[in-house]
């Protein structure tokens, strides 16, 4: 690798060790018939978390959320990561973007209990 490329690439590595070092909690999604499951979690308000989806259905599908900034594509029968996070208290949506009438759920970020 030329080194010109060697620094930007080791900055990007580093990056991403500090964002899944940083996000703790992982939620396992799966999607099948256009449908989340579970459609709905909590995760601690203040917190990097992330989501793991695996899609079963027969067709792509495209996880999406306005409220979480995210986009991803997932293919069948393969498994995406998304980091999302830090969130204020309350509740976001996400979606399939392909199948957005049948394929949707919601997270709510809650304070910590003291």
């Amino acid at each position: 690798m030329p080194r010109s490329l060697r620094i930007p690439a080791l900055l990007l590595a580093l990056a991403g060790a500090s964002c899944a070092a940083h996000a703790d909690q992982v939620v396992t999604l799966t999607v099948q018939n256009h449908t989340f499951s579970p459609s709905t979690f909590t995760v601690p308000a203040g917190e990097r978390f992330r989501i793991q989806l695996t899609n079963n259905d027969d067709s792509v599908d495209e996880f999406e959320s306005y409220d979480m900034k995210f986009e991803k594509i997932v293919v069948p029968g393969n498994t995406i990561t998304v980091f999302a996070g830090p969130m204020h208290p309350g509740t976001y949506s996400f979606f399939d973007d392909y199948h957005p009438d049948q394929a949707k759920g919601t997270v709510t970020a809650v304070e910590a209990k003291e």
